[in-house]
């Protein structure tokens, strides 16, 4: 043990040794870094990320969107190339932070939170958030009519903080643009509030949707970049002044339809530097002050990983017994069913349950399609656990039983499948610990679990290191109890057993 310590020790120093060296030397995103490469790295996401960035879809490689011109014309002043970075938008600060591209451009708010990380350009987009609602509805028309009901937004932007701040909104976070309007169309939900250019591009053209209420929230979009490269926010602030100063930038807004009189202030005020009307600068809340919504994430994750395991225990035994004592085209369909589940990913699975019925007229809640999804998942692998167990007894106990007189149906009650179980649970145990984590997927559908919450949370406030680690010991709590179980459990077969 003392040696594999020292060993631990010595590779986790070299590890150390080697990330400080990468990070001690000139920052990437330096302006004589830049000019030297010929090219300057852009970090967005491209994910749903209409009218900002996003592939055509005539021609799926190439990119388009304001922001993709935006940044060709900053590229182009410098005198060199723009390279698009992907990278989820809610992680685009620390992994600009990280050095994994040299700015960020894609629709972020200035807020003071981010500008104590970070620096900001000049704005070259003021905001506003607009509320989009069904046809039909006529008891919302504006953001104070939102007191009760569920209303979709996007994770760590400045529309969030605003519903947090009316209070009494069922906020449900989303980590797509697409996502929420798909949803406020389908009747999952009552509202949506993001960005006006997002609101544009998907809320507008919807047929069953419409805008409601006036805009709120002004604020302004910058390019954000390092502390440590001022020298490079010195020259984009001179491009976006040049800029706005020719025109290009306004026919650069009017091509994608997004000039509007608010777009006057970028002249008027080029030193904006303040998020929407109502923020604040605050000092560091302490951790307590967000255990409260980590431990309602944990309950969620502790629902939805208990529903599906029962799910998955019982179906998967339906599943065994199909395969192994039914007729052949019921024994081929539970085979299909085992294989096409262990080999699909389970996230792809969550989408069509959720995104993919409602166009077959099936529309199921969050809460349903995430159980669902993970227990038809993990009843593929029950299965094959219990078949295991099943193929340890003897086939003479089968043999035996039948010629005692009993029918096929009480051998297996009584005879085969509680030797088999003794066997499968240690498995099963193991699979429920799996199924903890893993019901971090289902954040995809709107489901504010504990991973979620998390992610929503260290967004917002940046405290990515903090926040993780209580993350990490809640599911450690979570999962450990299990684990304990499972050993026991082994103990005890073994013992039987012997």
């Amino acid at each position: 043990m003392g040696r594999f310590l020292r060993i631990a020790a010595l590779f986790f120093g070299v590890v150390l040794v080697i990330a400080w060296s990468a990070n001690s030397g000139p920052s990437e995103g330096s302006l004589e870094k830049i000019k030297k490469r010929g090219y300057i790295t852009w970090g967005s996401d491209a994910e749903g990320g209409a009218p900002y960035v996003f592939p055509d879809p005539k021609a799926p490689s190439r990119l388009i969107g304001f922001e993709v011109d935006l940044a060709g014309a900053i590229a182009r002043e410098l005198g060199v190339e723009a390279r698009q970075a992907q990278n989820a938008w809610d992680s685009l600060i620390p992994a600009l932070g990280r050095g994994d591209f040299d700015i960020a451009m894609n629709g972020l708010e200035i807020t003071p939170r981010r500008q104590e990380k970070i620096l900001f350009s000049i704005p070259y987009y003021v905001y506003t958030e607009q509320l989009v609602v069904r046809k039909e509805e006529s008891g919302i028309e504006g953001v104070n009519d939102l007191v009760g009901k569920r209303v979709g937004t996007l994770s760590g932007t400045v529309a969030q903080e605003i519903l947090g701040n009316i209070g009494g909104v069922d906020v449900r976070v989303y980590s797509g643009q697409v996502e929420p309007y798909e949803d406020l169309s389908l009747g999952r939900i009552d509202a949506v509030l993001l960005d006006l250019p997002i609101a544009a591009y998907y809320g507008r053209p919807n047929p069953k949707l419409k805008y409601t209420g006036a805009p709120v929230g002004e604020g302004f979009y910058a390019i954000a970049m390092r502390k440590s490269d001022g020298d490079l926010k010195k020259k984009i602030d001179e491009i976006l002044d040049k800029l706005v100063r020719t025109g290009e930038l306004k026919s650069i807004y009017e091509r994608w339809d997004l000039w509007n009189a608010s777009q006057a202030k970028l002249t008027l005020d080029k030193k904006a530097s303040s998020g929407y009307a109502g923020v604040e600068e605050s000092k560091k809340a302490p951790l307590r002050t967000f255990l409260p919504g980590l431990l309602k994430g944990a309950g969620i994750t502790i629902l939805i990983s208990t529903a599906s395991m029962l799910l998955a225990i019982s179906l998967g035994l339906v599943l065994v017994l199909m395969r192994l004592y039914s007729r052949p085209l019921v024994s081929t369909i539970a085979v299909t069913y085992i294989e096409f589940f262990r080999g699909t990913p389970l996230l792809i699975q969550l989408y069509i349950l959720y995104y993919g019925l409602p166009n077959l007229g099936v529309v199921l809640s969050p809460v349903v399609a995430a159980c669902l999804g993970l227990g038809m998942n993990y009843a593929a692998y029950e299965a094959e656990l219990y078949r295991a167990g099943i193929s340890s007894v003897p086939k003479g106990q089968m043999e035996a039983a039948l010629s005692l007189g009993m029918t096929r149906r009480l051998a297996l009650r009584r005879i085969i499948l509680p030797q088999a179980l003794r066997v499968a649970i240690p498995g099963v145990t193991n699979d429920f610990i799996a199924l903890f984590k893993d019901s971090s997927l289902v954040s995809v559908i709107a489901m504010v679990e504990l991973t979620k919450t998390y992610s929503i949370l260290a967004a917002t406030t940046l405290r990515f290191f903090e926040l993780g680690l209580i993350v990490a010991f809640l599911y450690f709590g979570m999962s450990y109890p299990l684990s304990l179980m499972a050993r026991r459990l082994e103990k005890r077969l073994k013992a039987g057993m012997r």
